[in-house]
């Protein structure tokens, strides 16, 4: 800790001290910043008044919403801020010989002027998309549809985002990458993303950000980028809270989620919570491989399968100002699932001669689990300048995931394996220790941090066979194990940000040094590695007038493996398709350019191009054994890929009522690896684009139709095949702001659709086609009341362990 501590006062480097004004001659300056957002706002206009209300002086404010007036005399002054969209402020002040030669303001918070409106119909729509230098951000309270979807459904229309045909969340085409909720990691989203997000409303969220390029502060992980939800966290001195109510059928079920904010004084607390019921009716599935060489064989399976589940989460946050420059938080987030199911297949193993294998297997299974985790933040400011902080964190982070499957056969043709049950116990745990520290200077601003992560992959498997003899199932030692894989990362970053009129900078670089073990305890076997990662980050933005800008961005970016990934838990379930995960694996580095382009006049226009090379590439790995004609599949740093990407955003009022929005993606991505010893290549073009209109009517009636056309999804042995689906919802206020009704109709042109995902190898060809439930319908009640003044503070640094892969958990 030593160490990193010395790093960390070597990268702030030598403090620059301010000049000192002459005697009798003062300067005055501040940050102006939204009041909910918190954004520093840039060209506001600032008047500076005598006590004789005359004007001296005004200015506007910089990018990063600083002003300042000098040569200023003793006497009094008043400020006056003015803002199209925000109520004016005034600030009334003193300079006397009492005063220091420079009086800091700090941070101005004005407030919109939406609620200064009586008895006017406000017909303009919020603005949805808000670019900033390394991320674009979507208002889910500004799009009227999320009143009845969930946050899943919205992912579609969020810029750089798309979800294929089994709700896997791709971020530029890529699942790699991480999901924050309001800035920070969480269990719910580590161990059951796609779950949680299914039975989350949208109504609960206030916004989606995807940070594209993120800055050295963050952990080197996440290869494609950051995933943020913020949920509706306007606190003010007061309550808020909405509730939402709803069903989906005849797949789903009833749903409630909602949230809640209450501030007194300097004490806050912000909750969100929700829970579902689903159950998806019985569909069928098909799977068929053809190998080839001198034991060629044919294999034919069909099945059909049905669960049920149950899922819950609830997370809160606590904010106390101990005083003008202290300031204490808090988190807490839980989540657990449940789900039982069962599924039918029958099996056929064709070889030259005829028949070789067959027989009907039965499998009742169920699984579940629970994630939590806590956090406690310091956050001390300076009196000299109040946007130089130093913030002390602390977070405890773990969830364990269970599965159960029994399995029976019957019919058997020359197959002779045994009855059996196999049972899964896998799970994570950390802690995180961090100090950020932030130094602004009069253009530059720094800064650097040290961490350290402790964490602890765990896996408990046991295999259990049928013993005719004795007629009971058995441990059988061969097939059972405990493994234990625990990961120590170390690391310090130091960042540089330089802002001019209509130029921005950001540059810095992060170190890292991982250390594995790995010990499989049944067997007695261990492994030890250690990395060191030197990862560099650079951020350029140029605004222009015309309400336009310009990002450049080169960034580099590793993914350590996960448990998922690295668990050696061998998957029987389908006696003729094994899957488990690698312990050998390392991390893997990415090297991403992007280029991208935003206006936001009356409608808005993003444009991203990107290319992006990875490096020991970790991916799903599948080899044919011809001896025992079982396909095993793992993961393996075996290659190297190359993409290239273009994405496009448009969000249009074609007339006061009707509204467009286009958001789609285009890609072409070639990825080569040695599989079983062999060179394996693929390449091919990758897609997805949706679209979608709605238009408002007299009296709270609107009406939304949407259509999203996801193309294949590429990987070193395989693709995915691609699907066209639509929607369409009606909402209704019913009172204003307040209560609200909606009802949408999913797919409902098609009953079913078929997920086919194509793998092949140098021996063999294998499709696997699922079928799923297209067609839904849903109805939603949402309700808000409250009524809050002031915002409540929060730290603006804290624990961000983005340095693991989400992509296993999204499978």
């Amino acid at each position: 800790m030593k160490t990193y501590l010395l790093l960390l006062f070597c990268f702030l480097g030598v403090s620059i001290k301010a000049q000192k004004l002459p005697s009798g001659v003062y300067e005055i300056k501040g940050i102006i910043a939204d009041s909910i957002s918190q954004d520093k706002l840039d060209y506001i206009t600032v008047a500076l008044r005598t006590s004789k209300d005359q004007l001296l002086k005004s200015a506007v404010s910089k990018s990063d919403g600083s002003f300042n007036f000098s040569n200023l005399q003793p006497g009094q002054y008043s400020l006056r801020i003015l803002a199209m969209g925000y109520r004016s402020k005034s600030i009334q002040f003193v300079l006397s010989d009492t005063t220091k030669n420079t009086k800091d303001l700090g941070v101005i918070y004005i407030h919109t002027a939406a609620n200064l409106l009586k008895e006017v119909v406000v017909t303009a729509d919020k603005p949805i998309i808000r670019q900033e230098v390394d991320r674009i951000a979507y208002d889910l309270q500004a799009d009227p549809e999320s009143k009845s979807n969930t946050v899943i459904e919205m992912m579609r229309k969020v810029p750089l985002l798309s979800v294929d045909g089994e709700d896997n969340i791709l971020l530029k085409g890529d699942s790699n990458y991480k999901i924050f909720i309001n800035g920070k990691p969480s269990s719910m989203m580590e161990r059951n993303a796609k779950d949680v997000l299914k039975s989350m409303p949208a109504s609960s969220i206030q916004s989606i950000e995807v940070i594209t390029s993120p800055p050295a502060k963050y952990d080197a992980e996440g290869i494609a980028g950051i995933i943020n939800i913020v949920t509706n966290k306007k606190v003010d001195n007061g309550y808020n809270a909405s509730v939402n109510v709803n069903e989906r059928f005849p797949v789903g079920g009833p749903g409630t989620g909602g949230s809640f904010t209450y501030k007194q004084g300097k004490a806050g607390i912000s909750s969100f919570g929700g829970t579902s019921l689903s159950y998806t009716p019985q569909t069928q599935g098909l799977s068929s491989r053809t190998s080839t060489g001198t034991n060629s064989s044919s294999l034919f399976q069909q099945s059909s399968r049905e669960s049920e589940g149950r899922n819950g989460y609830f997370g809160t946050e606590l904010s106390i100002e101990i005083d003008s420059l202290s300031l204490l938080t808090g988190q807490f987030n839980i989540n657990g699932n449940r789900s039982e199911g069962m599924s039918d297949q029958s099996s056929t193993l064709n070889g030259q001669n005829g028949i070789l294998q067959g027989y009907t297997l039965k499998n009742i299974n169920d699984g579940g689990g629970t994630g939590s985790d806590a956090g406690i933040n310091f956050q001390r400011g300076f009196r000299n300048n109040k946007n130089r902080l130093l913030t002390f964190s602390y977070r405890y982070y773990g969830y364990e995931n269970e599965q159960n499957a029994s399995l029976q056969t019957s019919g058997r043709v020359n197959y002779d394996t045994p009855d059996y049950r196999q049972f899964n116990i896998g799970g994570t745990s950390e802690q995180t220790f961090q100090i950020d520290y932030v130094h602004p200077l009069k253009k530059i601003n720094i800064e650097s941090g040290i961490k350290s992560i402790h964490r602890r992959n765990e896996s408990d498997f046991r295999f259990l066979s049928f013993n005719q003899t004795s007629g009971s199932f058995e441990t059988d030692p061969g097939r059972t194990n405990r493994f234990n894989n625990t990961q120590d990362v170390f690391g310090a970053y130091n960042t540089y940000q330089y802002t001019l009129k209509s130029w921005g900078f950001k540059a810095g670089f992060r170190m890292e040094k991982t250390i594995i073990d790995a010990d499989f305890i049944t067997s007695g076997s261990q492994v030890k590695k250690e990395y060191f990662n030197l990862v560099p980050t650079v951020n350029i933005n140029r605004k222009f007038k015309n309400m336009s800008s310009m990002n450049f961005s080169f960034s580099q970016r590793i993914q350590r493996p996960g448990i998922y990934q690295l668990n050696p838990f061998v998957d029987r379930s389908n006696p003729n398709f094994e899957s488990t995960g690698n312990p050998d694996l390392h991390p893997m580095v990415g090297n991403a350019l992007q280029l991208g382009y935003s206006r936001s006049k009356k409608g808005s226009l993003n444009i991203m191009l990107g290319y992006t090379l990875f490096n020991d590439l970790i991916m799903p790995v599948s080899v044919f054994d011809p001896l025992t004609f079982i396909t095993r599949s793992s993961y393996d740093n075996t290659g190297r890929a190359r993409l290239i990407n273009t994405n496009v955003n448009v969000n249009y009022p074609l007339t006061k009522k009707l509204n467009f929005s286009f958001n789609g993606g285009l890609a072409y991505g070639r990825v080569e690896g040695m599989v079983n010893g062999i060179a394996v290549k693929n390449q091919g073009l990758m897609y997805n684009f949706s679209s979608s209109g709605s238009y408002r009517f007299e009296k709270g009636w609107r009406l939304n139709a949407n259509m999203n056309v996801n193309g294949p999804n590429l990987t070193l042995q395989g693709t995915s095949n691609s699907y066209i689906g639509s929607s369409f919802s009606v909402n209704k206020d019913i009172v204003k702001d307040k209560l609200s009704f909606s009802a949408s109709s999913n797919n409902p042109f098609s009953k079913y659709r078929t997920n086919r995902r194509e793998t092949f190898g140098p021996d063999f060809f294998q499709t696997s086609d699922n079928q799923a439930y297209y067609r839904s319908f849903s109805t939603s009640l949402n309700y808000r009341f409250g009524k809050l003044k002031e915002t409540v503070k929060k730290n603006k640094r804290g624990i961000n362990n983005d340095d693991v892969s989400n992509s296993a958990g999204q499978q």
